[in-house]
């Protein structure tokens, strides 16, 4: 019988994208418990400065990648990945997207006050947000939400780390959109 823990490393390594933790736990007859055990003495062991790779928590994914540190030496021997550069308008699409999912391209136009169609096909293109499926409602509208590579980009395992919005923020957002409005008149 294979350590669980040796297991579970092999599969993320092998995976390469994130694996959803029942699916591992599933394979390997672990119970819920015993694959958290173990996943969390992983997620410790690769924490020591002295490995290169680290294993990421998305949600109730998991996925094992390079630390940011070693990106630099990576990037000598690699081909530097395209950076994608998110402008302001493509960020406030994603957040709306990230705050709102799911999300139909008439909710974000709605919300912007301007036609999305550009910034949702580029966010999907660079892997930020995706298709969730269909409204039940006239035209079966499409849905978006964000992704793992979302997640990833943000630094943050779950939507739920995102900061909170409250009334007071989105009432100084509106007055600080007023203000700017008004600059050029």
């Amino acid at each position: 019988m294979t350590d669980k823990k040796a297991a579970i490393e092999g599969i993320l390594f092998t995976m390469g994208d994130a694996v959803e933790g029942e699916r591992i736990a599933e394979a390997l007859s672990l119970t819920e418990d015993e694959f958290q055990q173990q996943i969390d003495e992983l997620i410790q062991e690769y924490e020591n400065p002295s490995r290169g790779m680290m294993i990421l928590r998305l949600g109730t994914k998991y996925q094992m990648c390079t630390k940011t540190e070693c990106y630099e030496d990576l990037i000598k021997l690699c081909h530097v990945p395209k950076k994608h550069v998110l402008t302001d308008v493509m960020l406030e699409t994603l957040a709306i997207v990230a705050y709102k999912q799911p999300v139909t391209r008439a909710d974000i136009d709605a919300i912007r006050g301007v036609n999305s169609d550009f910034t949702i096909n580029k966010l999907l293109e660079y892997h930020l947000i995706c298709e969730l499926g269909r409204l039940e409602a006239p035209g079966r509208p499409i849905v978006f939400g964000t992704t793992d590579d979302f997640l990833r980009s943000f630094g943050v395992s779950s939507i739920d780390e995102l900061p909170y919005i409250g009334p007071e923020m989105v009432e100084e957002f509106k007055q600080e959109a007023e203000e700017e409005a008004t600059i050029g008149v």
